[in-house]
């Protein structure tokens, strides 16, 4: 193996740019012909949200609101909750949101089809993604771009565990998608890794911005160009050891951000986009709540970070049904934001038709 990489390293690097080029057209028909060999070209089923828009938005700046999902119930009601709180803010003042896409990336249309808009992608080859379900994004979203009619000019990037806690502006400036920065992202640091993907042609790895895939608002022209990039790159780092070992679940982050540098695409930098509770305690200057991290506590509100509080909330204790009707509030001294973020969830259960249908 090490004379392999030492011959690599004396190779011109105009030919590996020019045999990672073929690399992607292949990895990219496989999957392709794939999508298509096995029943044809997914239909789009449901035709998307569009009621009102908030008042004064600019037709121009409006963007489609689009999430990948999977058809397993913990993706479900989360989905559920998120398209939601979409509606609640869409029509309200301050609002750029326009149609909405939930990307279901299994194959097959699943039981939430008449409630939420949805277009059927097919799944990456079996184990291609190697248990990393993630990886179906960049693909979930080259198929979206490529069959499904969208209005907008904008497009933003979401995930099923975001809530929206005020309406959503449009915070790309032109060809400047806004992106929101997370602190693990880290390019400078992995230099070494990251140039297997970013060649040093291409400039320095602080080039490559902090950030994932979402959220993320980007003009859709841009997202175009870049989603097969994000694939390939995807599949690249997943099939290196070193790369997979060193990136982890945030592996398919990296890969949206190299593929954005890529393409020589540079995001504002937003903090304000999202918060992520339980370390984000106030929600009065932000615009989606992300609870990916556990909310522990005692009954005097102290966090237990790690530790299964007297109180919780944390998604992965609805792994095989959905969070039921009406949770109990955290208890004084536990931050606005925890507090708010569980009595959105209950607004929103309390609100959906047949929400414990499945419990």
């Amino acid at each position: 193996m090490s004379g392999r990489k030492n011959a690599a390293g004396r190779t011109s690097p105009w030919l590996l740019i020019l045999i990672s080029v073929g690399c992607f057209f292949a990895t990219y028909n496989f999957l392709t012909m794939h999508g298509r060999g096995r029943d044809g070209p997914r239909k789009f089923l449901g035709g998307g949200d569009r009621g009102s828009y908030g008042s004064g938005s600019d037709p121009a700046k409006r963007f489609h609101v689009a999430l990948t999902a999977t058809d397993a119930l913990y993706s479900q009601w989360q989905s559920r909750i998120m398209h939601y709180w979409y509606k609640e803010m869409r029509g309200r003042p301050g609002s750029d949101m326009g149609g909405f896409t939930r990307i279901l990336h299994s194959g097959k249309p699943d039981g939430l089809m008449d409630e939420i808009p949805t277009m059927v992608v097919d799944p990456l080859p079996e184990g291609k993604d190697k248990g990393y379900i993630v990886l179906n994004r960049p693909w979930a979203f080259v198929q979206w771009l490529q069959k499904a009619k969208i209005d907008e000019e904008y497009i933003l990037m979401a995930e099923p565990d975001h809530v929206f806690v005020k309406p959503l502006p449009n915070l790309a400036h032109g060809d400047e998608p806004a992106a929101f920065p997370f602190f693990y992202i880290k390019p400078t640091e992995n230099e070494k890794i990251l140039r297997k993907f970013f060649p040093e042609e291409k400039g320095p790895v602080s080039k490559i911005d902090p950030i994932g895939n979402s959220p993320v608002i980007i003009k859709k022209a841009q997202l175009e160009k870049i989603a097969p990039t994000w694939m390939n790159v995807s599949l690249k780092m997943k099939e290196d050891q070193e790369t997979d070992k060193a990136f982890g679940w945030v592996l398919e982050m990296y890969a949206y951000a190299v593929a954005s540098a890529l393409h020589g695409v540079h995001h504002s930098l937003r903090k304000d986009f999202m918060i992520q509770p339980p370390w984000d305690l106030k929600t009065d200057n932000t615009f989606i709540i992300h609870y990916t991290y556990g909310c522990d506590y005692t009954m005097k509100g102290q966090l237990t970070y790690g530790k299964i509080g007297e109180w919780r909330f944390d998604k992965r204790s609805y792994l095989q049904s959905p969070p039921p009707r009406n949770l109990s509030l955290p208890p004084p001294g536990v931050p606005e934001s925890v507090v708010t973020l569980v009595k959105m969830v209950n607004e929103a259960t309390a609100n959906i038709p047949g929400w414990e249908d499945d419990r």
